[in-house]
């Protein structure tokens, strides 16, 4: 009896020794928890990261075991257990980026190391850099800086967002059934020096994310504190100014808050000014109201007002009857606004599961004048078309999470849902006089989502196996109709998805995806086809990997390949997106990033895609403006004595602008340059855009037009130039 006492005891004395787990919260100098910082026990060569909360479990710790924290903008620090089956907070001090200290994490997609080292390097410093921190992915402006910005991403002319789904702190960013096209994603009501994070994934295999997300998604998510106050004032070419202020309201342990706010102005390059400004205002509130509780309110609101010179066709140009910066249709403009709600609260119900919940609601009004084609179907009055809305968003997520030993599962449920009133689109003249409705009605657009998925690890693999569900209701009553009557059409939709890691050391990640996501029709389309093709499917799967070969080194390489059910295809005449036919799209994706000298940066991404419709001849399966090769490159540099700057170039092939490539895109290098110091309390600044002055169009269309003195209607090329050479400096005071 004793010796089985003994053995008892010994088996439990060894169990407390070996095998427990050690409870942790990482934060920075001003108590604000860090996330994804990678924890490594290198006696057992176990990991952990930490998540929004700054809060981990790391599993198989025994007292004088030595760990490894590490983050790409934190100093890595060594630490030796002492105790565990405890809860002990740790803090971390920020540094300049080391990729040295980078540790590829199995519990993360190591792709994220590639946005979090390029906010470092070089910070975004406008609302159209934000999306171009996503490697691989390009932006056009065409409408005078109001309009949002056509996309392309994975060998896709995504126009506004019909095929990426984006985000800001959980508020969708695109519009379902929107005046202007599907999917319409305007980032203008973001401030830039707002934003804390990208987070961001490519192909449907992220069970988190619905409607869109074929190509990609991106989430923005904004700083719930700042470092300090500032003031900022900008002045370039073209009258343009910009002045910025974010000020600390509350800055505490528990209770954070600030409110940011920009206004923006610009003539532009253009002949006829574009007259545009901006104004946005952000506040946000973060508080814990209990060790487990935490709450947060963000608010803001954003206008914008712009004239714009419309796309123009390069006959137009050769001829020399107008310049490069000149117009046809010079009345062509708009102004659109958004105000938003959101409130989240997050709670901790005990050490192994969280649940987070976010209400949102947004308010949105828009209004475009365009002028595709010019004179082509109206020889007297011109083909001036008006795209307007009036809409109310508004919805709700919850997520639980629940951690185990070997990984964890999580479940979640969404809702969403669209209020477009006076959904229009009509033919005008010189933006006074309505001629007549093409399209007039009221859109009422709702989707359901729930999701459950889990990681499993073994060893050095991790596996993730989920699946989405998703319900639509359309409804659409049309006022061009002689009798009320509300069409209404349905549908739902299975999304299966699985993910699998593999690290071999910390230096090496390996991963397979495979997933079925999808992008919903417009409510206008749907009805019209009694529900035909609601919502297409696409089916993806990229094999890949993210490899340290050095030190100072990490470099990103996958193949893809993704099937659409159905295409959206941007309509000129009508300024709408209708849809199109079946396509294929696979290619080779590589990323690099090198850090030379600790002062020194060099990033590079280069992307290669072969896009065709499977239901169409070989002479006519070129999908129109789909990209083909695409590449970013750029040299930063940050001094520790406060210089600051670097080089940073695009570039993008000549691509097909019809369906035989009879037509073609052409393909341009830009070089932007900018350099700064800080001293003390003051921050200078300058930017130049398109260093070297190149002739390039920003965007392009194959469009039928006719000018005012042709007989007949010419399909070619009508663009939007690129920016000229543009200089602009800036002054930042922190206090």
């Amino acid at each position: 009896m004793k010796k089985v006492l003994f053995l008892t005891a010994l088996i439990l004395f060894n169990f407390s020794l070996f095998g427990q787990s050690l409870n942790g919260k990482i934060i920075d100098i001003q108590q604000n928890p860090i996330q994804e910082v990678n924890i490594r026990n290198i006696s057992t060569d176990s990991h952990a990261h930490s998540n929004e909360k700054g809060t981990f479990i790391l599993e198989n710790v025994s007292v004088n075991d030595t760990l490894i924290l590490s983050h790409v903008s934190y100093k890595s620090k060594q630490l030796i257990v002492t105790a565990v089956n405890t809860t002990i907070e740790i803090m971390l001090k920020s540094k300049s980026i080391n990729l040295d200290e980078i540790v590829i994490s199995p519990k993360r997609e190591s792709i994220q190391l590639i946005a979090d080292i390029d906010v470092q390097t070089n910070p975004v410093n406008s609302s159209q850099d934000i999306l171009r921190k996503v490697p691989g992915l390009f932006i056009g402006q065409h409408a005078g800086g109001g309009k949002a910005e056509q996309i392309f991403l994975r060998g896709f002319d995504i126009d506004h967002g019909t095929d990426i789904g984006i985000t800001v702190d959980g508020i969708p960013v695109n519009m379902v059934s929107h005046a202007h096209g599907q999917g319409y994603s305007d980032l203008h009501f973001v401030i830039p020096e707002t934003i804390n994070n990208i987070d961001f994934g490519k192909g449907p295999y992220y069970e988190g994310k619905g409607n869109f997300t074929t190509a990609g998604y991106v989430d923005f998510n904004t700083k719930e504190n700042l470092d300090y106050s500032s003031i900022k004032m900008e002045i370039g070419q073209f009258d343009s100014s910009r002045l910025l202020g974010m000020f600390n309201i509350l800055n505490s342990q528990q209770h954070n808050a600030y409110v940011a706010a920009e206004f923006i102005a610009t003539d532009g390059p253009f002949e006829s000014p574009q007259n545009f400004n901006r104004f946005n205002i952000f506040g946000k509130y973060t508080g814990a109201i209990s060790d487990k509780d935490k709450v947060g309110l963000t608010l803001s609101h954003f206008t914008s007002h712009w004239d714009a010179s419309g796309q123009i066709p390069q006959r137009a140009v050769d001829s020399g009857m107008i310049t490069r910066f000149g117009a046809i249709d010079d009345t062509e403009g708009g102004n659109t606004s958004r105000t938003n709600v959101l409130f989240n609260y997050d709670t901790r119900i005990n050490e192994f599961s969280t649940l987070k919940n976010t209400v949102f609601m947004s308010h949105y009004d828009f209004e475009l004048y365009s002028n595709f084609t010019f004179y082509l179907n109206d020889p007297i009055n011109g083909d001036q078309i008006r795209q307007k809305e009036d809409r109310i968003i508004y919805g709700f997520t919850s997520e639980y999470t629940n951690t185990f030993s070997k990984g964890e599962w999580h479940a979640g449920i969404s809702l969403r849902k669209d209020q477009s009133k006076d959904n229009e689109l009509s033919h005008t003249a010189n933006r006074i006089e309505t001629l007549d409705n093409i399209q007039l009605g009221d859109i009422n657009e709702t989707n359901f989502g729930g999701y459950v998925g889990a990681r499993f690890d073994f060893n050095n693999w991790s596996i993730y196996p989920s699946i989405r569900f998703d319900y639509f209701e359309f409804n659409y009553y049309d006022q061009l109709l002689p009798t009320y009557q509300t069409q209404e059409e349905n549908e739902f939709i299975a999304s299966p998805k699985l993910n699998v890691f593999y690290n071999p050391s910390s230096k090496l990640q390996l991963y397979a995806k495979a997933g079925k996501g999808f992008h919903s029709n417009d409510t206008r389309v749907v009805v019209a086809q009694n529900g035909k093709d609601i919502l297409p499917a696409a089916y993806g799967f990229d094999i890949g990997y993210t490899w340290k070969p050095l030190s100072k080194t990490l470099l990103n390489m996958a193949y893809w390949n993704l099937f659409l059910e159905q295409e959206f295809v941007y309509v000129g005449d009508a300024g709408i997106v209708e849809p199109s036919g079946k396509t294929q799209r696979h290619g080779v994706e590589f990323s690099f990033r090198y850090q030379p000298l600790t002062w020194l940066y060099w990033n590079l991404d280069a992307n290669y895609t072969i896009a065709r419709a499977t239901e169409e001849p070989d002479e006519s399966d070129d999908i129109p403006l789909a990209p083909d090769f695409t590449l970013v490159s750029g040299l930063n540099f940050i001094f520790d004595s406060g210089f600051y700057g670097g080089i940073n170039l695009r570039h993008i092939k000549d691509r097909p602008a019809n369906e035989d490539n009879s037509i073609v895109a052409k393909g341009y290098t830009v070089t932007d340059l900018n350099a700064g110091y800080t001293w003390k309390k003051f921050n200078f600044g300058i930017q130049i855009q398109n260093l070297f002055d190149t002739e390039w169009n920003e965007t392009q269309f194959a469009t039928e037009s006719r000018l005012q003195n042709e007989i007949s209607p010419v399909e070619e090329i009508h663009f939007t130039p690129g920016t000229s050479f543009y200089f602009k400096a800036s002054i930042e005071y922190r206090f």
